[in-house]
């Protein structure tokens, strides 16, 4: 251990670290300076009146519990499966006896909910999500826990290799019972997923970044609210004699007055024999805007989010009647980018995307179908327009938006037979159907009997007419 002394701000700082290997250094130093993982200084001049935003108070307000937790359960919720791509390019769910145990238990101590939940809740608190792989004997991944990021530590060598120096974790897999109280393990063995790398390509930084500050604030309106109520809701101000009272007589003045009107006392009769007046100094709720300060601290940190404020409580939904194209935005601006992470991360992890001793395409995929509900009337009409434009089989139809089993005669879309294919109008547009069409020539019949009918006697008889007469002659 060695002791490295800083000066910051002209006070002297001592910090003890731990030396690393030559051949390693922090990813967080390789830009040279500290990276602000945990925003220390929420406004100017607040680090030299021993304000901080740390993030364990931060958790503490509404608005950044809300929108973690919402995100976070939202994507837990979500089925996550494993899928094939087939010879027609379309990717089907599927099983494989290398990959599906493991997205069906993740660990031991954990359903593939909760993983989930702590996966991307990690992300949104910390910035980073550090999964360790656990293998067999083969090499195939068996177990994934995520990791603490307070405990983990991303490493770069001088040629680029990128190593974790993780730190003894009795609750995760290989760290369990750990001799060392620290182990440096290669890239391979471990998943790292960021937000936005804004100072590192390893090191995310978390919305917190942004919104400690408005978290901060909303903190100190609440603070300062419990504190006004908890005094019987009555602003500080002077408290105004006759002229000539002693100090004791104001004393007692004082005392009476704040005993008359305590909260335990609301309600009852002052009765002062002298002439008093009380004059206000601190605004109170209405005066210094404490609801409209509120709901801006909460919108400020529902926008780092990119949650709609209306999702967590935060003033009225938009007047629209069918909640499906809220949930479409809430998905696009919000969730869509953490699942794509999520997905990508752990087919690499997996092991998903090598093609090596594999002619099968596998990768993993949210069924966002579980994030929308639709009404009965909305469903019913949607699985008709999906039948009746030939999109889906009945079967289909009633699998996505019912969950029931096939029919006899329902596995294949259905068109309306006045349909025609584009094809079929070009072929007939090509062959002229307005064109009359060419008369058949008209067979020589030989020399007339003598029973038939002159020429004068045919016109204006019709074919069928002179074949019969034919007919009746001979």
């Amino acid at each position: 251990m060695a002791a490295i002394r800083f000066q910051v701000f002209g006070r002297g700082l001592e910090l003890t670290v731990k030396a690393l290997s030559p051949a390693m250094r922090e990813a967080s130093s390789s830009h040279g300076g500290w990276l602000p993982l945990v925003v220390r200084e929420p406004y100017t001049g607040a680090w030299q009146l021993n304000v901080e935003a740390r993030r364990d108070l931060v958790l503490a307000y509404s608005a950044v519990f809300a929108c973690v937790t919402l995100i976070a359960s939202d994507i837990g919720k979500l089925c996550l499966r494993l899928v094939e791509r087939t010879a027609d390019g379309i990717w089907t769910e599927a099983n494989s006896p290398a990959f599906s145990p493991v997205l069906r238990k993740p660990n031991r101590y954990q359903t593939i909910n909760k993983f989930v939940e702590q996966w991307i809740a990690s992300k949104l608190v910390w910035g980073n999500t550090y999964v360790l792989k656990q293998r067999d004997q083969r090499g195939v991944v068996i177990a994934l826990y995520v990791l603490d990021p307070c405990r983990v530590k991303p490493l770069v060598a001088p040629d680029g290799g990128i190593y974790y120096e993780l730190r003894r974790d009795d609750l995760s897999g290989d760290l369990a019972g750990m001799e060392a109280e620290t182990l440096i393990v290669p890239a391979r063995e471990i998943i790292h997923d960021t937000m936005i790398c804004l100072f590192h390509p390893l090191i995310g930084v978390t919305p917190i970044f942004a919104c400690g500050l408005a978290a901060t604030q909303g903190l100190s309106i609440q603070n300062s609210s419990a504190t006004f109520f908890a005094k019987g809701a009555r602003p500080s101000g002077i408290l105004t004699g006759p002229a000539g009272m002693t100090k004791d007589q104001v004393a007692q003045l004082k005392a009476d007055f704040e005993g008359f009107t305590s909260a335990e006392n609301a309600g009852r009769i002052a009765g002062f024999t002298a002439d008093v007046k009380y004059t206000q100094l601190s605004m109170n709720a209405v005066d210094a805007q404490l609801i409209e300060q509120l709901k801006w601290t909460a919108e400020t940190v529902c926008s780092c989010y990119h949650v709609p404020p209306y999702m967590i409580g935060v003033g009225p939904p938009p007047p629209y009647a069918n909640v499906e194209p809220l949930l479409q935005q809430y998905y696009s601006q919000c969730i869509q980018s953490l699942l794509t992470n999520f997905e990508k991360s752990l087919d690499e992890g997996l092991g998903i995307l090598d093609p090596v001793n594999s002619t099968t395409q596998y990768g993993t995929e949210f069924d966002i179908d579980d994030l929308i509900w639709m009404d009965t009337a909305t469903k019913t009409k949607a699985a008709a327009d999906s039948i009746g434009s030939g999109g889906m089989s009945p079967d289909e139809a009633r699998r996505k938006y019912f969950g029931l089993g096939p029919v006899t005669g329902g596995h294949t879309p259905y068109m309306q037979q006045q349909m025609f294919s584009l094809e079929a109008l070009a072929e007939r547009d090509a062959a002229d159907p307005f064109a009359k069409p060419t008369p058949a020539p008209v067979a020589s019949a030989g020399p007339p009997a003598p029973n038939d009918v002159t020429k004068d006697d045919d016109e204006g008889v019709t074919t069928f007419e002179l074949e019969l007469r034919e007919g009746l002659a001979a």
